[in-house]
C-alpha cells in the first residue's frame, strides 16, 4: 500500500476555493433574510413592531374605525358618529393591533379626533382596547 499525503494547496487553488465560498455565503445570507421575512403578518408589518397602515382608505381599515366609534358610543352613550380614519399604525401579534386616528362627530356635529386602539384576532374577533381624544385634537 502506498499512502499519499495530501499535497499543500497552491495559491491558485486557495483563491478558487475562496471565490466558490463567496457565492455560498451570499446565498446563506439571502436565505437568512428570507427566513426573517416569514415573521411578516398577513397584512404586513414585522412581528411585534408597529408599522404604518399601508392604505387608511382600505375598506377594512375604515370599517374598523366605524366599529370602534360604534363600540365606544354604545358604552359611553355620547352619540358619537363615525366620519373617517385619517391615519393608523398596525402591529402583528396573534392577530393585529391597530392604532387609528378616527374623526367622529359629537352630538353638535363638531368633528373631534380620537385615538382608537383595536385588537383583531385572526379568527375575526375584535376588542376595543382604548378610545380617547387624540392629543392636540
Amino acid at each position: 500500500h502506498s499512502s499519499q499525503l495530501p499535497t499543500p494547496k497552491s495559491e491558485n487553488q486557495k483563491q478558487e476555493n475562496s471565490a466558490m465560498a463567496r457565492p455560498l455565503f451570499l446565498l446563506a445570507l439571502l436565505a437568512t433574510a428570507l427566513a426573517a421575512t416569514s415573521t411578516l403578518g398577513r397584512r404586513g408589518g414585522l412581528l411585534g413592531g408597529w408599522s404604518p397602515v399601508p392604505d387608511v382608505n382600505d375598506a377594512h381599515v375604515q370599517e374598523l374605525g366605524g366599529w370602534a366609534v360604534a363600540q365606544h358610543a354604545s358604552l359611553a352613550n355620547d352619540g358619537l358618529l363615525f366620519r373617517r380614519v385619517t391615519r393608523g399604525e398596525q402591529q402583528v401579534v396573534s392577530g393585529m393591533n391597530y392604532r387609528l386616528l378616527v374623526v367622529a362627530a359629537d352630538g353638535s356635529g363638531k368633528s373631534v379626533i380620537y385615538l382608537a386602539q383595536i385588537y383583531e384576532h385572526w379568527s375575526g374577533t375584535r376588542k376595543l382596547t382604548s378610545f380617547k381624544p387624540a392629543a392636540g385634537g
